[in-house]
């Protein structure tokens, strides 16, 4: 059976960190890898748009030599004449070697890898998980910070529907001395599975409040979320609650000088332009970091040692 990667927990720790260390590598020495997947093909099936996402996974594949194919929206695929997401994985894994997969049904990839005859990489699925922008997190803090252990971080916005803030709070769990402030609107507070699961089970503390402003200068690690329009049934709501917190130069006027700020992006308003100025904005490393992390993950699943 192939290895797949639907959740941010199917890899340990260590594998984590092996993970981290080979991006690393790969940033500083890159043309190391560029053969890495020569005659390898990577198909991005994905079932709901995505910009950074599907063309981070294709630069990736592209960066190690090898080839990309796939769709970009489910409606220039069979399953707009009826097929079956498994029947168009299935078929797909006839072609490629490797899939990322996108899909705005929760649990979508795991079913979807029943069918797989090669490994499946869950590009995010609905509200629910995205671990690959989990491991782009983990690799821009160990950057930034150089560990993964003993900071405070702040999850601001949509905790909710944010399926990266999900992932990377089950990631960060696992790690040693780290303090969690969970800032949004009481309509968008984070699920309760994901506090039973990652953090009160493990009695690891964290700090539930509506107000930015009262915890900035607590904070080693910012990590804004917009208010996803997609995932609301009701306009109504939709429009009351995506402005709620939306960062300035004048808010960060308390914060600590080592702050880091992390958007899994796309960016609406919640972080100011003029933000994007500040040596503490860490979100276009952020992007960058994505495509050297998923080059290591792919030739991982591929097992393929350079």
């Amino acid at each position: 059976m192939p290895r797949n990667v639907i959740d941010v927990t199917d890899l340990t720790v260590d594998e984590i960190n092996q993970l981290i260390a080979v991006a690393e590598d790969m940033i500083a020495s890159p043309a190391k890898y560029q053969n890495a997947c020569v005659h390898k093909q990577l198909a991005t099936l994905f079932f709901e748009p995505s910009t950074r996402t599907r063309l981070s996974f294709e630069s990736a594949m592209l960066a190690l030599g090898g080839s990309v194919l796939g769709f970009s929206e489910a409606a220039s695929s069979s399953t707009a004449k009826g097929e079956t997401v498994g029947d168009t994985v299935h078929t797909v894994s006839c072609y490629a070697d490797i899939i990322a997969m996108r899909h705005p049904k929760e649990g979508a990839p795991y079913a979807a890898a029943q069918f797989s005859e090669v490994p499946i990489i869950n590009a995010g699925d609905g509200g629910h998980n995205h671990p690959t922008q989990t491991l782009t997190d983990l690799l821009t803090i160990h950057r930034e910070k150089g560990r993964l252990d003993g900071f405070t971080i702040g999850f601001c916005g949509d905790l909710k529907f944010g399926r990266t803030v999900h992932s990377l709070v089950n990631a960060l769990s696992r790690y040693e001395n780290i303090r969690f402030i969970l800032i949004s609107p009481t309509e968008l507070k984070l699920p309760r599975y994901v506090k039973e699961e990652a953090l009160k089970k493990q009695n690891i503390p964290y700090q539930q409040t509506d107000s930015l402003d009262a915890v900035m200068p607590e904070l080693d690690i910012l990590y804004m979320t917009r208010v996803q329009k997609e995932r609301f049934f009701n306009e109504e709501d939709y429009l009351r609650l995506k402005d709620s917190y939306i960062l300035t130069p004048e808010k960060l006027e308390n914060a600590k000088s080592g702050l880091s700020i992390l958007h899994p992006l796309p960016r609406v308003n919640e972080i100011a332009v003029s933000v994007d100025r500040d040596p503490r904005a860490a979100y276009w490393k952020q992007v960058k970091n994505g495509k050297f992390i998923r080059m290591a993950l792919i030739l991982k699943l591929l097992d393929i040692h350079v």
